[in-house]
């Protein structure tokens, strides 16, 4: 809506634009008026639509043509006056001035005209039917108000009307040659009506109604009134109502009253709480709300975000088999102005059998565009109608903006949910098939993949010590020459290479030293296609030897040829560097040949259960008075035996280091 509104009147001399000016400011009839008056500001706080209003007058005899032009140019609305009581100034409205005012305005910025017949005192018939031919002739013409300066009749509605013909305007709602809603309306409304069917059945049943008329006017329709409306549809629609709910061809119709019957406000109330300006296209303000995000911080959709994301996946899920079939995602998507996911999208996240994106995949994909491009999410989420439908103030309500992680490296700890990996391998090293693999597809599948279709991300969840996190993988394809710095913002680095392959290797060893040696970034080697017959890698120490010097886990093996889907445990190996970079040098591997893992055996191992558990037995068997609890002799032998086991235990920890 526009933040002022300024107020052009124009017409022949001596037909009173001056007189209706002053009336309006005095509130009665000057007895000296001068040729022109100087422009008058109306407060915001005293108008109807509560808009500061500018009303501009002119006059022949002190203004030259130039400056009409001008002021025609400025105008938001013109006001035409004419002398009801004189005819050749009712001609000039359609031999001079509108001709001047269409040669001297935009074409695609159409300026409302309101005609004015002003000394309605003077004559006791209206001048209705001359004008009425007129204003059939001329769409740009809002309306046409008779009234009398002298005896102050209709001052307030002219100048009202004259607001209200820009505030709320006819021209791109209406069509008066087809008595028809112009198609950018009907698709605006339509679009409104599917966002306000929160069950997506194609009716507007009475709850829903009544959230829509809350959202729109804060206030319920009473069970009578909605009783009325459906009754008025009923009677001019034969399929407006249907189970006793409003159906979008009801809903247009009602609109399309409102504005036959000059009530055109409601429907731009309607409009401009669902985003529209007065173009009728989403505001940018309403698809892109500010949003600031400190350096070193990701974005994440919070609990309230994946809420609402989730009714709208099981609004459109009509036969409940928690996967989108493509109609399915095409009407989801229908409120949109074009597709927002491309086939791309069925080879990033989870899919079902028959490649329709699942439940896990449709939130999995919606977190990653607002991990990578949270103004696109933005701009999703407003075409959902989120921040009207959760009743948010925007978009950005439904967005957690992450803490720096230099605190959470400091802190040790992290709220994130969302941890990305950057996958660098050689060419043909299995970096696609890793990320397939993610996703639950074998070789055999992903064989089936077109390669315009292929994607160089792949998301999911996995668990970590209990608690679900989205793990976010990342094809990347350095120049050695320079990697960019958003390729090396990330959680956890995989180097990948073919065991095949005896160049592969190579490959990530340099990788490693130029960007990541120095780095804080847990890096994790993942020698791939483990079901080929392993070939020495050209290079100057083994893999795991490489693994060690650097202080990394030893490489993991992994496969996507499989029968089956391919193990997940790597990924979760993968996800748990990543939530805990701290505890990067701790052995994840099961190779039962590290200090850590004979360590961990001998923790595990029968003969000290057996110990442990007598030694609980004997604890618990006990009973202990409360002198025993009092007694220094007690507290003294229960710290020398802890103290004897923590020797034992490092010695033990001394002998296996040294055996390695």
């Amino acid at each position: 809506m526009r933040k002022d509104v300024r107020i052009l009147l124009v017409g022949e001399p001596k037909v009173g634009k001056t007189s209706l000016i002053m009336s309006l400011v005095s509130e009665e009839f000057p007895e000296v008026v001068p040729y022109r008056a100087e422009e008058i500001t109306i407060p915001a706080d005293v108008t109807p639509e509560r808009v500061p209003t500018h009303i501009v007058d002119y006059s022949e005899a002190e203004q030259t043509d130039e400056q009409l032009f001008q002021e025609i140019s400025k105008a938001n609305v013109i006001c035409i006056v004419y002398s009801v009581n004189n005819k050749n100034s009712i001609e000039k409205v359609t031999s001079h001035w509108i001709p001047l005012i269409t040669e001297n305005t935009d074409k695609d910025s159409r300026v409302p005209l309101i005609l004015v017949g002003n000394k309605s005192d003077l004559v006791e018939h209206s001048s209705m039917e001359t004008i009425l031919p007129i204003m059939n002739q001329h769409s740009e013409i809002e309306t046409c108000v008779e009234c009398s300066a002298k005896n102050l009749k209709n001052i307030s509605e002219l100048f009202y009307y004259a607001q209200k013909a820009v505030l709320h305007p006819t021209g791109p709602l209406y069509c008066p040659e087809k008595k028809d809603m112009k198609p950018l309306c009907v698709k605006a409304l339509t679009r409104i009506f599917k966002v306000s069917d929160l069950d997506n059945d194609g009716i507007l049943n009475d709850h829903e109604l009544n959230c829509f008329q809350r959202i729109c006017f804060n206030s319920p329709l009473a069970p009578q009134a909605l009783e009325d409306v459906k009754n008025v549809v009923r009677k001019n629609v034969s399929d407006g109502v249907c189970d006793n709910g409003l159906t979008l061809k009801g809903f247009l119709f009602l609109h399309t009253l409102f504005i036959q019957r000059g009530r055109h406000e409601t429907t731009w109330t309607v409009l401009r709480r669902f985003g529209y300006d007065d173009d009728l296209e989403l505001h940018q303000d309403y698809l892109f709300p500010v949003l600031k995000i400190p350096p070193d911080c990701t974005t994440e959709l919070n609990h309230n975000a994946y809420l609402f994301l989730q009714s709208v996946f099981d609004k459109h899920d009509k036969d409940r088999d928690c996967a989108l079939s493509p109609e399915e995602l095409k009407d989801l998507f229908d409120v949109f102005p074009y597709m927002p996911w491309g086939p791309d999208v069925n080879n990033t996240v989870c899919t079902n059998e028959q490649g329709w994106i699942t439940y896990q995949g449709y939130l999995s994909q919606w977190t990653l565009t607002t991990y990578l491009d949270v103004q696109r999410c933005l701009e999703y989420l407003g075409y959902l109608g989120y921040s009207i439908i959760a009743e948010q103030e925007s978009q950005a309500a439904g967005i957690t903006v992450t803490r720096d992680k230099k605190i959470d490296l400091q802190k040790k700890q992290t709220q994130r949910s969302v941890f990305r990996c950057n996958v660098f391998g050689d060419v043909c090293s299995g970096k696609s098939g890793f990320l397939q693999g993610f996703l639950g597809r074998n070789l055999k599948c992903q064989k089936m993949i077109r390669e315009e279709h292929r994607s160089f991300y792949a998301i999911s969840t996995t668990y970590v010590y209990g608690q679900e996190k989205y793990l976010l993988l990342h094809e990347v394809f350095p120049e050695f020459d320079y990697l960019p710095v958003a390729d090396r913002a990330c959680d956890i680095v995989c180097l990948l290479y073919d065991v095949s392959n005896p160049h592969s290797f190579k490959y990530c060893t340099k990788i490693f030293k130029q960007y990541f040696m120095d780095s804080k970034v847990p890096c994790m080697m993942v020698a791939a296609k483990s079901d080929l017959p392993e070939i020495k890698q050209a290079y100057g120490c083994s893999p795991l030897e490489f693994c060690r010097k650097h202080k990394m886990p030893p490489p993991l093996s992994f496969t996507c040829n499989t029968v089956a889907a391919p193990s997940r445990e790597i990924y979760t190996k993968l996800a748990t560097m990543a939530v805990y970079p701290h505890a990067r040098l701790r052995c994840m591997c099961t190779c039962n040949r590290c200090t850590f893992c004979l360590c961990q055996n001998f923790l595990n191992s029968e003969l000290l259960q057996t110990v442990r558990a007598k030694l609980y037995a004997v604890v618990l068997r006990r009973h202990l008075s409360q002198a025993d609890l009092k007694s220094s002799t007690f507290w003294l032998k229960a710290s020398v035996g802890a103290t004897v086991f923590a020797v034992l235990g490092f010695a033990m920890y001394r002998i296996l280091l040294r055996s390695r």
